[in-house]
């Protein structure tokens, strides 16, 4: 990203006459009814996630950023799909939701402009997934684009503001800075009412010090268990989708498996026959030097690729149809890098004996090296184990017998709200702990009418501790 620190008067030109624009197109959109909103989101997102559309944007920012895979990024269109879903399914304009028993009556509004920071692995599916969410809350939103994928963030936008003109809509509910650098994210950042900020820590980090009310990430090291109960060939498979699932870019890929020793050699077995490539101990050794440097930093140019590249980085080759590589852990701790975040197609497995409370001390010590409050898994029938890890785990999302990086953004399988933006909690840093969806778009209104008294007895209220002796 650019360098400098502070934005030009040129710079500073571009970004009030966007803000400009987007409070003039919400004064318009803020009087839209329920219908018309409904029927923009199907036009944007239809406009995106048609397959000829998106086919042509994966190509593009694949070629502009060097990421991804093309096979598997394609398939983010259908997470479009469940974003329209879940947005056509909600109410948000006038009356959203009535709670008689309570006397509540909540009305939605529009948050105002949001500034939304776009990562580089999904410089067109986040500019998609957010307009939707953005248009159905009457919002205007205001893009700012990863540098590395500028002009695929900046062709999505345009396909959107093409569908809100052919609606008679204005184009700038939906907006894109044309200045890609992290100064006019900042500035950006600061302008609007609310900020959507998914990408790296330092961005986040930069999306709350802004002032402005702000919806971040966290960082992920998504962490597997396997018990005894394991389907193992199943579990194989899901774990093959996670991993190589835009070649690893999401954080909520696979990048630790926690095996229990009846199932440990099985596993390994059923994930080299799923594609992985087991690594040596001088490959590891390799892996390890090549993809962090000597502070225990990552490497960039290991993320997000091929596992054929990632080895011929490392110096060393693995056969063609390999599609991730597999290293045995060798510890957890901030000593032993591989049981931190990968962001590729490279995940450490660690073997754990005896009962399911060692799998949990193994979960601890994989997130106290990094990625609180982000996501675990869990391939298991015994709901008992399931309980004791969700009573544990310091995670927002835990999926049970899914391939995580396809289920906790949301799944047409599974309850999660869609999303491409997933909050942490106070773990990861951030102020929710759940998917970024619909109503964290909305302000909403409270209507509270006269109800029935509701006041219990001091005696229910107090139990024991209760003395009518002191209430004389």
């Amino acid at each position: 990203m650019a360098s400098e620190k502070v934005i030009t008067e040129e710079q500073k030109k571009e970004l009030d006459i966007a803000m400009d624009k987007a409070r003039a197109a919400l004064a318009i959109i803020e009087t839209y009814d329920q219908a018309r909103v409904d029927r923009l989101c199907q036009a944007v997102a239809w406009a995106v996630a048609n397959k000829k559309t998106f086919n042509h944007l994966v190509e593009m920012g694949i070629k502009e950023s060097g990421l991804g895979d093309h096979v598997s990024r394609m398939n983010k269109r259908f997470k479009i799909r469940g974003v329209l879903r879940d947005a056509l399914r909600q109410k948000s304009v006038g009356i959203i939701e009535e709670i008689p028993e309570k006397g509540i009556t909540k009305y939605g509004k529009p948050a105002g402009v949001i500034a939304s920071v776009v990562p580089t692995t999904n410089p067109d599916l986040t500019p998609a997934g957010n307009a939707i969410y953005a248009i159905k809350a009457r919002d205007t939103i205001i893009f700012s684009a990863h540098p590395r994928s500028k002009n695929t963030t900046n062709e999505t936008v345009q396909l959107i503001r093409d569908a809100l003109e052919r609606e008679g809509a204005p184009a700038d509910i939906v907006q894109c800075l044309q200045t890609a650098s992290v100064p006019m994210a900042k500035a950006l950042m600061a302008a609007a009412d609310l900020v959507i900020a998914t990408g790296g820590q330092p961005m986040v980090r930069s999306a709350y010090s802004s002032g402005t009310p702000a919806y971040g990430v966290g960082a992920g090291n998504a962490t597997m268990i396997f018990d005894e109960t394991t389907n193992v060939e199943e579990a194989a498979h899901n774990t093959m989708l996670s991993k190589t699932s835009d070649f690893g870019s999401g954080c909520s890929a696979d990048g630790n498996l926690v095996i229990h020793e009846s199932v440990y050699d099985a596993m390994l077995k059923a994930l080299v026959k799923e594609g992985g490539y087991l690594a040596n101990d001088d490959e590891k050794a390799k892996l390890k030097e090549a993809m962090w440097d000597e502070t225990g930093h990552r490497r960039s140019d290991t993320v997000a690729i091929a596992p054929q590249q990632v080895a011929k980085i490392a110096g060393f080759s693995i056969p063609d149809d390999r599609k991730f590589i597999i290293v045995i852990g060798d510890g957890i701790g901030k000593d032993h890098p591989f049981s931190g975040e990968k962001l590729t197609t490279l995940l450490a497995v660690h073997k754990y004996e005896g009962g399911f409370e060692n799998a949990i001390k193994m979960m601890h010590a994989i997130y106290n090296v990094g990625g609180k409050g982000h996501s675990c898994g869990l391939y298991s029938f015994n709901d008992e184990h399931i309980h004791q890890l969700a009573l544990e785990a310091p995670v927002s999302r835990m999926m049970i017998r899914q391939p995580q990086s396809k289920a906790n953004a949301g799944a047409f399988n599974n309850g999660m709200p869609m999303t491409s933006s997933m909050g942490c909690g106070t773990w990861g840093g951030n102020i929710i702990s759940e998917n970024v969806n619909l109503k964290h778009y909305m302000n909403v209104t409270w209507v509270s009418r006269p109800i029935p008294e509701d006041r219990p007895p001091d005696e229910e209220l107090f139990g024991e501790f209760y003395d009518p002796e002191m209430e004389k």
